[in-house]
């Protein structure tokens, strides 16, 4: 029972219910914890005055709590409470979950009531801390509101099991543990007393015997008041209403509250919801069943990987340390045919030192003998001599030719080496999936007919050839940047057609395809060039300054709508995806079809609809925005959200620039993308509404909004930009 404990904890006080009530949402809360988490609402907001003033609006709508708040501290219009009327300034606490407590403005007064029951503020406010739907409460107060009986009786049943174990009744001295009790009997035993003294047979083996703790609630657990009737305290229920799905007394028959409506026996529809919840508890107990068994599976695959990833990483380290056996035994060959060729340099030029140096020491004691033999003066004697020496040193002379001093050897290796394939090799070494048993798929065909580009959007459509035998597991597309760039792949899959949005407009992008199975994959595709689109051709205006021609050419404008697809499921979608609103009292997400990265764009939305006074939200937003909260409140969106007296910019859930000038029913905002400049900015009724929103944006965005049920928009695009900052932009 111990995972039913988080079931049994009230969301505000994060302990077990006491006085559980229940919401119309059907969650639960303590009586105190409700009474602390009221909110005053404003005068006009009151059911009195709703029905005064005619609206038809339930008292279940969505309500904007931070119209019924104080500015907050950073003036965001967006913030937190500041508790009620009567005491603005009272600050509020947090509850262990998380939730805003609001103490109370003055004590309640003293009644018969308990103090959670007493008397509330008029016209006050309860919103549920689990799903945030909020209530305006009647005159009765949290008296309308229902006590969980069940609940409190299995918190009972659940706290009884928790305490200390029992004592065996019949054990003689020191008592040891009970095991089971004897329902008859009304009797604790151990498991010795038991076989001893409570046999299974005969007349006791008719007695039901069950655990302790079960035992310990049946025997002390008073039995639970009978719930009674909400509008009538002292009526008990005896009836069911099917429409309205609650019990109700025969007072409630007889005043007419449900006349129309279909009613049942309560004994009826009680053995008939048991019925329906226990086979839906059939169902569950199976899927919990089959979670288990799955968990069991994951922890035994858990010590599968980690025994296989034992014996994978010593194969892998044997494979590698051989290929480095290998490299090591290749690099001492190596090293040794370098080696000889070192030894084969110094021997050839060493031998031509030692020849050259015994021609040097010869030459030279010629040089000196021919020298002395010129200082001689006898004539006679020198004469006799001079024609020998003289041919001596032309032909000594002569033996010094120019082969004689040039070296023989070089001091630069001859050998090189060439590790580049080799080098390669490694870094494409990678594990193989699966042998090579079959061949690779033929080569796609690109089917131009129905290849096409819209706006900023291309569909590419291909086949396999007909009479391709090999079968292809799946298809990979690629393109360029639509600048001549590298190929990226941008669909991966089994699908033969694929639409890539988010193109730059007025670009030229080549796409290619190849196919893939297990054996590896095909050649590419012949390359197929695209060209999106240029935009819109805008009338020629007479301006003072030339350059306004040129800047409008620069404005390329697209068509769209939003997109279902990237949507959060609450949105509701009309008039050709032009229009949505949504279901949900929460703030969702859409986004455009077309994403821009660079150019100048311009959209506006009409307000078809807008009730209560929420905060929708308009901008522009990555792909992957958070799309269950308002735009903005992550970094993937910059918006502006606006009310119907003022506006503020927010980005990654940070507010700034409020100004005043809202929107009502059949108002336009417009929202202008500068790509060129970097900057965002808003309208609203052909208006500039405050500064430039955002600077140095940059990147992809997709036109996004975020509203709840009482909005619906429209969309508008192909516009060109609002004149004035056409005209701006040119003077600068």
């Amino acid at each position: 029972m111990e995972e039913m404990e988080e079931e049994l904890k009230c969301p505000v006080c994060g302990s077990f219910y006491r006085e559980p009530i229940i919401l119309p949402c059907s969650h639960n809360l303590c009586q105190a914890c409700a009474r602390n988490i009221l909110v005053q609402t404003p005068e006009s907001e009151s059911p009195q005055s709703r029905r005064a003033s005619g609206s038809g609006v339930s008292d279940y709508d969505y309500l904007d709590l931070d119209k019924m708040s104080l500015y907050s501290e950073a003036d965001s219009g967006y913030g937190s409470y500041g508790g009620f009327a009567s005491a603005p300034t009272t600050p509020c606490q947090k509850s262990p979950n998380g939730v805003r407590v609001f103490p109370p403005a003055m004590p309640p007064p003293a009644t018969h009531l308990s103090p959670a029951l007493a008397s509330v503020p008029r016209n006050s406010c309860i919103t549920c801390p689990q799903c945030h739907r909020s209530l305006i409460l009647d005159d009765r107060g949290l008296r309308g509101f229902p006590k969980n009986r069940v609940l409190e009786g299995v918190i009972d049943r659940y706290q009884q099991s928790k305490a200390a174990a029992l004592k065996c009744q019949l054990c003689e001295k020191a008592p040891k543990e009970a095991t089971v009790m004897c329902e008859q009997c009304d009797v604790f035993y151990c498991d010795p007393c038991r076989l001893r003294c409570h046999p299974p047979r005969g007349p006791l083996a008719k007695h039901r015997l069950v655990p302790p703790a079960q035992g310990r609630v049946s025997r002390r657990l008073s039995p639970r008041k009978v719930s009674t009737c909400t509008d009538h305290e002292l009526e008990n229920h005896s009836m069911y209403c099917v429409q309205c799905k609650m019990p109700v007394c025969y007072q409630c028959l007889e005043e007419g509250k449900h006349s129309s409506h279909e009613v049942k026996a309560l004994g009826a529809m009680w053995k008939l919801h048991k019925s329906q919840l226990s086979q839906a508890l059939n169902g569950l107990s199976d899927r919990a069943k089959e979670a288990k068994e799955f968990l069991v599976q994951l922890r035994n695959m858990v010590q599968q990987i980690q025994e296989n990833s034992v014996e994978f990483e010593a194969c892998l380290v044997a494979q590698c340390d051989a290929l480095i056996d290998a490299l090591n035994r290749r690099k001492a060959q190596l090293l040794a045919r370098v080696n000889k060729e070192h030894e084969h340099k110094l021997k050839v030029v060493r031998d031509q030192i030692s020849h050259c140096t015994v021609k040097l020491r010869q030459t030279t004691g010629l040089m000196e003998y021919c020298l002395e033999v010129i200082k001689e003066n006898d004539p006679s004697g020198f004469l006799q001599i001079s024609d020998a020496l003289i041919r001596r040193v032309h032909l000594t002379e002569d033996q010094w030719g120019k082969g004689t001093l040039t070296p023989r050897m070089t001091t630069d290796f001859d050998l090189s080496l060439d590790n580049s394939p080799l080098l390669q090799s490694i870094h494409q070494l990678d594990f193989v999936q699966v042998k090579a048993s079959s061949p690779v798929p033929a080569t796609p065909i690109l089917q131009l007919e129905e290849c096409c580009t819209h706006n900023n959007s291309a569909t590419l459509s291909w086949k396999q050839p007909p009479l391709s035998t090999v079968p292809a597991e799946g298809y990979i597309l690629e393109l360029d940047d639509g600048n001549g760039g590298q190929f990226r792949e941008v669909y991966v899959g089994k699908e033969t057609m694929c639409t890539v949005d988010g193109l730059h407009f007025n670009s030229t992008y080549n796409a290619r395809v190849k196919a893939f199975n297990k054996t590896g994959v095909s050649p590419y595709s012949k390359t197929l060039v695209l060209q999106t689109s240029e935009g819109c051709n805008f009338e020629t205006q007479s301006a003072p300054y030339s350059q306004l021609v040129d800047i409008k050419k620069l404005l390329a404008v697209a068509w769209f709508a939003f997109d279902p697809g990237s949507a959060h499921s609450d949105i509701i979608f009309s008039n050709d995806n032009l229009t949505v609103t949504c279901s949900s009292y929460d703030d969702r997400v859409v986004l455009g079809k077309t994403g821009f990265s660079k150019g100048v764009h311009y959209w506006e939305l009409t307000v078809d609809r807008y009730d209560n006074h929420p905060d929708p939200a308009f901008g522009v937003a990555r792909i992957d925005v958070m799309k269950d909260v308002m735009l903005g409140k992550d970094d993937k969106a910059w918006a502006m959200y606006v009310d119907n007296n003022r506006s503020w910019f927010m980005h990654n859930n940070s507010h700034t620039n409020r100004t005043e000038g809202g929107i009502t029913k059949g108002a336009t905002v417009g929202v202008l993308l500068d790509l060129n400049r970097k900057t965002l900015t808003f309208f609203i009724n052909d208006e500039q509404q405050g500064p430039i929103a955002f600077e140095n944006v940059e990147g992809l965005f997709f036109p996004a909004v975020s509203l709840n049920r009482n909005v619906q928009v429209t969309l508008h695009t192909g516009l060109p930009v609002p004149d004035f900052y056409s005209s701006r932009a040119s003077i600068a």
